[in-house]
């Protein structure tokens, strides 16, 4: 079991984050968000998603805001890839890391793309034939993996044949995402446990929607296990426009706040995650969904 006490966190906010809020922010504050959350200390900021405009508008603008961000040093800015058109725009801006992703559901792959778990990895081969040609790493995402929005129950066996399968095409990292949020820290553990029993814990990532307020709760049962990277969103931004009701993503300055009070790192300047996140929720319209944030401004 990894015993390690630094967590990596892997911070979504602006591309999971912000493909799922209403508002459609400019480029300019896209930049200004990435290049905020660049100065806080993290270390992964996916920073936008090379899909068809058409189907999420919100991030029709991945060239521009790709181009214009500072690339701080030891900083990686994956992006998000449906295919080889996406990965060829996203190399010509010079992206080094891209991600890849499925789902652990039938039903949910069937809703969202139009595929078969198969078909829709099979798609994303010819990606990872060209990215380990030229040297680019590739994450993969696995949705739904404790529950769909059309199928209800996702057997565990799904979850594991997927996670194994993306990472035997050589995805370097595997993070495991629970879609509409409703695992519960039983759960969690049991689906974890069973994919590090075929693929590295050090090549998974976990990744927990709030919509039942069990995101804290399971990434701790988790981190128990040995997992040691986090997805997160600034200001618990998103949702899933696919499934009724999903929350955003869990905040990341609730999940460092836990990490630092457990006596773990982050190299996460908590305060300028704050300031960030609390400054976001602004640029959108509404209140922040972190707790911290709310906790640390209130008037």
């Amino acid at each position: 079991m990894n015993t390690s006490s630094h967590v990596r966190i892997v911070e979504v906010g602006p591309r999971d984050g912000l493909q799922n809020e209403k508002a459609l922010l400019p480029a300019a504050v896209k930049i200004e968000l990435i290049d905020r959350l660049s100065a806080t200390g993290l270390a992964t900021i996916e920073a936008t998603s090379f899909v068809s405009p058409k189907w999420v508008p919100q991030l029709a603008d991945a060239a521009e805001v790709f181009r214009g961000i500072r690339k701080a040093p030891g900083v990686v800015y994956p992006v998000l890839v449906p295919n080889l058109q996406g990965y060829e725009r996203a190399l010509e801006v010079g992206a080094t890391e891209v991600a890849v992703f499925t789902a652990a559901s039938e039903a949910f792959n069937r809703a969202n793309i139009n595929a078969s778990i198969d078909e829709s990895i099979d798609r994303f081969v010819p990606v990872m034939e060209r990215a380990r040609a030229d040297g680019v790493a590739v994450r993969g995402y696995v949705s739904t993996v404790l529950g769909c929005p059309y199928q209800g129950e996702v057997p565990i066996a799904d979850v594991v044949r997927v996670a194994r399968r993306l990472h035997e095409l050589g995805c370097h990292e595997v993070s495991l995402g629970d879609t509409i949020g409703v695992g519960t820290p039983a759960k969690a553990r049991a689906m974890l446990r069973a994919v590090a029993a075929e693929v590295p814990m050090d090549a998974l990532a976990i990744h927990f929607h709030d919509t039942y307020g069990q995101a804290l709760a399971n990434i701790l049962a988790c981190l128990e296990e040995g997992v040691r990277v986090i997805d997160s969103a600034v200001s618990g931004t998103g949702g899933c426009p696919y499934a009724r009701g999903a929350t955003g993503n869990v905040a990341s300055e609730d999940v460092v706040y836990m990490l630092h009070g457990m006596g773990m790192t982050t190299g996460v300047d908590l305060d300028r995650l704050v300031e960030t996140g609390a400054w976001l929720a602004a640029q959108l319209g509404k209140e922040t969904a972190s707790r911290v944030t709310r906790a640390r401004t209130a008037a």
